[in-house]
């Protein structure tokens, strides 16, 4: 769980689209502008409050053994929602009726975990929500509706990205938008 909602200055394991997205977009400019603390995006909804509400619980349930843990890299900062041994736990909440399945955006999250964490193991815990959990997060977790997804460990997808990161650091640094990229 997120304490602080500043996004200035680091980057993130969420903002792995960012990083690996082409750079001369307008949705690109909007997130850079956030990273130089130029701006702020303070936009949530009920889906996004509900899954901060129901991680821990979740993480209790499954008897994580670690919970909201950060390494700082240079510029990036990986917070993760929960670890047992050397397995990184990535809690995604997803409403039941319309199922779910792993993002590029979520398995690209997950690798640059588990870089940041020095590991090769990662799961993203899925739990659907019923319309039910939405207005009352107090309610019993139901095993049936627990999924996990284990992501195998791309070396070649992190070689890409830590190029890309470097020359996003850099521009952070000294506060400018990137060129169109690598």
């Amino acid at each position: 769980m997120i304490k602080s909602k500043d996004r200035s200055g680091y980057i993130g394991a969420s903002d792995t689209k960012y990083v690996m997205s082409r750079w001369n977009t307008k949705t690109f400019r909007n997130w850079w502008m956030t990273k130089l603390g130029i701006s702020t995006n303070d936009f949530t909804n009920k889906y996004m409050i509900a899954g901060t509400n129901w991680e821990h619980r979740i993480l209790e349930f499954i008897q994580s053994e670690h919970t909201d843990e950060q390494v700082i890299k240079g510029r990036l900062r990986v917070n993760i929602d929960g670890r047992t041994g050397n397995k990184i736990q990535e809690v995604k909440t997803f409403n039941l009726e319309k199922g779910f399945e792993v993002s590029k955006a979520y398995y690209e999250q997950c690798q640059v975990e588990m870089y940041a964490f020095d590991t090769k193991e990662c799961e993203i815990v899925a739990y659907g929500l019923e319309e039910k959990d939405y207005k009352n997060y107090l309610r019993d977790i139901d095993k049936d509706r627990l999924f996990f997804y284990p992501i195998p460990y791309d070396e070649k997808f992190i070689e890409r990205y830590l190029q890309r990161l470097n020359i996003l650091e850099q521009c952070l640094k000294v506060g400018i938008l990137p060129e169109e990229e690598i």
